[in-house]
């Protein structure tokens, strides 16, 4: 009997976590760079408030969660379970454990500790030390999952990084001369859109000199509502002039260069580079440093591979096209196999590709 007991408890919180997880998803992309998480009060077996993120700025999941209890008297009486640790340092908000606290709800089971130093298991012990048990570690790689770029950003001192390109049937992401400064268009309009959405969701986007010169990108959400992302350029030599349209004023823009004396403007910022020594890893740091959780590293090929030769990299979104080119710019490529993830979109193949 006791057994059947304690396998109902496991059961019942793993149930209000995953609760927990699905909410979370909502906010992803509006709270970053804050993580999303999700909260919900249990009141006899019965959900009595709920609740995630608000967009960046705005109030925690615990917040939210506790606001939607009609009878603010059953929170004494009720189980918070959250999907991260409360937070216990003063931000844009006061800290969520304090909420909690001063509510007086006795039981709170949290997902997986927070991975921000501010936060980092203090929340968990400021609410023992007010008499609240905690219950940690339920559904602990699905709740770290969910937050994944938050993750990696605090324990990886990084930004999640994204490798994306479209290539042809024979394996080439470009011809090897074209006729206009535009990109060539392997995938469909579906694809193009899908991208558009991707860039309304991640915090950057980086390109290199040669994408730049032969595509003219500009990086922002055209075929989609939401807000552009960062758009990064890589230009050792200074080449990159304000004709192109990464460089006009619809939204900021990084350039890292080889050129000490670069100065920024309102529109541009430089960041220098040493250029023979570790790029990859410098360009990591300067995006840690601008606080950019996650990034997408569009192109070229020759900009993408030293990515995937540094080892520095977290998902690759490959568009696998029906067009042959018989001859062009190689696409990037792995060195060993990675389990992949097959959607089919449109007759264009989208896979997803997740580092060891």
């Amino acid at each position: 009997m006791f057994k059947d007991t304690v396998l109902s408890i496991l059961e019942k919180d793993e149930y209000y976590i995953s609760r927990c997880i699905q909410l979370a998803k909502q906010g992803t992309f509006a709270a970053l760079p804050n993580p999303s998480v999700g909260a919900v009060v249990v009141h006899n077996d019965k959900i009595i408030g709920e609740g995630f993120t608000s967009a960046y700025g705005g109030s925690h999941a615990e917040v939210n969660a506790i606001g939607q209890v009609k009878d603010q008297a059953l929170l004494k009486e009720s189980t918070l379970y959250v999907s991260l640790e409360p937070c216990s340092h003063f931000g844009k908000t006061p800290p969520c454990c304090d909420l909690v606290i001063a509510k007086q709800i006795p039981r709170v089971v949290v997902g997986t500790i927070d991975p921000f130093a501010k936060v980092c298991g203090m929340g968990i012990q400021k609410m023992k030390e007010a008499g609240i048990e905690v219950k940690v570690g339920v559904l602990e790689e699905e709740c770290r999952e969910s937050n994944v770029r938050f993750f990696t950003f605090h324990q990886k001192k990084r930004p999640y990084i994204i490798l994306k390109w479209a290539e042809s049937q024979d394996g080439f992401i470009a011809p090897l001369q074209r006729d206009i400064q535009a990109p060539v268009w392997l995938s469909n309009a579906y694809a193009q859109q899908l991208v558009h959405q991707w860039r309304s969701e991640e915090m950057a986007f980086l390109v290199g000199t040669q994408t730049v010169i032969d595509d003219n990108p500009s990086l922002t959400t055209r075929s989609w509502y939401g807000q552009n992302p960062k758009r990064i350029y890589i230009d050792r030599k200074g080449v990159i002039t304000d004709a192109y349209a990464i460089n006009n004023q619809n939204n900021a823009t990084i350039c890292i260069t080889a050129n000490k004396n670069a100065k920024s403007t309102k529109h541009i910022t430089y960041y220098y580079a040493d250029f023979d020594s570790n790029l990859v890893q410098q360009i990591c740091a300067i995006l840690y440093e601008l606080q950019l959780l996650s990034v997408v590293i569009e192109g070229g090929s020759q900009t993408i591979q030293h990515f995937i030769t540094a080892d520095l990299w977290d998902e690759a979104r490959i568009f696998s096209s029906d067009i042959l080119l018989g001859e062009g710019i190689t696409a990037p490529h792995f060195k060993q196999q990675y389990a992949a993830t097959h959607f089919t979109i449109a007759n264009n193949e989208l896979r997803i590709l997740h580092a060891k």
